[in-house]
């Protein structure tokens, strides 16, 4: 073998710094924080259990009318006066979908202390899609082009993808054909039309997919601070209007976000999904726990949940 092949060996401290420099550069700074969002909250819950058929023992329960005979523990019933069943953990790994709103609201921030709402949708996707990889699932991006997928390569993959994005007018998840039996983690700002959200929702619940809305919210979007001569600017549509007294359009534009909110919260939970509220001026922490436990085990049909704002 010819030597001069070979990548040059660090030899020194410098050397090795630069090395790991240059290796941390290709990674998005994105990937980082969710790597450490993901450890933080790893370390606080419970890996995604529910019972079902596999070899790992997860817990013992009383016996009920229906179980078989053949599932009692006979000898820890022998400790009791009750009969107990040994439940084995469900073992079948999920496929675990992501679309992540790149639209140009999503790229908005009302203060430079906050996150963008596609910064922190993004995050939380990354976090997440760690702490599901740890479980032994599948992740991938939706549109991507991409086939769920184990292992560190395919959480690089996303975060590179994410981090590679373009503001666009893509508002809604794409066409894509997913298979049954999976779960789609769908983070936007859901300020597109209502009847075209629904759509969507509907035709993804109609495909056999279970799925969690995450409603990313700037502050300003909920609380309206805005009072005197203010002019608001739509870019992407090239839309203006000036308020003389922003303050008296506070309470009525407070009740039509809400009613936005509440009405997309109302029909994910008719089809079985899961809906949970986050402002990008909370710590993301308590997001991706409530999160992360909603995927553990909510059921499609299981009537839905609403998660209060985090």
């Amino acid at each position: 073998m010819n030597e001069t092949n070979l990548p040059e060996r660090p030899g020194n401290a410098a050397a090795l710094g630069l090395e790991a420099e240059k290796l941390a550069a290709r990674l998005p700074p994105l990937l980082i924080e969710a790597e450490r969002l993901s450890s933080i909250v790893g370390l606080g819950v419970h890996g995604r259990r529910k019972a079902g058929t596999g070899e790992t023992f997860w817990q013992f329960r009383r016996y009920a009318q229906g179980d078989g005979t053949n599932t009692i523990d006979w000898r820890q019933s022998a400790k009791s006066q009750h009969l107990f069943v040994r439940e084995r953990e469900w073992e079948a790994v999920e496929a675990v979908w992501f679309w992540c709103d790149m639209s140009e609201g999503m790229h908005f921030a009302s203060d430079r202390a906050i996150p963008t709402k596609f910064d922190r949708a993004s995050l939380l996707a990354l976090a997440l899609a760690s702490l599901l990889i740890r479980g032994g699932e599948r992740i991938a991006l939706l549109g991507s082009g991409r086939l769920p997928a184990g292992g560190r390569v395919a959480v690089n993959h996303m975060a590179h993808t994410l981090a590679e994005s373009a503001p666009n007018n893509q508002t809604l998840p794409p066409d894509t054909a997913v298979g049954k039996n999976a779960q789609l983690v769908w983070l936007s700002d859901f300020l597109s039309p209502l009847a075209d959200i629904e759509h969507k929702v509907r035709n993804i619940a109609g495909a056999g997919l279970a799925g969690h809305l995450v409603h990313i919210i700037d502050p300003a979007e909920q609380d309206f601070p805005y009072s005197g001569r203010t002019r608001f600017e739509w870019s992407p549509a090239r839309l203006s209007e000036l308020l003389g007294r922003a303050e008296s359009a506070r309470e009525e534009y407070c009740r039509r976000f809400q009613a936005q909110a509440d009405s997309v919260s109302a029909f994910a939970r008719r089809l079985g999904w899961t809906y949970l509220a986050h402002r990008t001026d909370h710590r993301p922490e308590t997001a991706l726990v409530a999160l992360y436990a909603t995927l553990g085990g909510v059921p499609a049909n299981n009537g839905g949940a609403r998660v209060a704002v985090t």
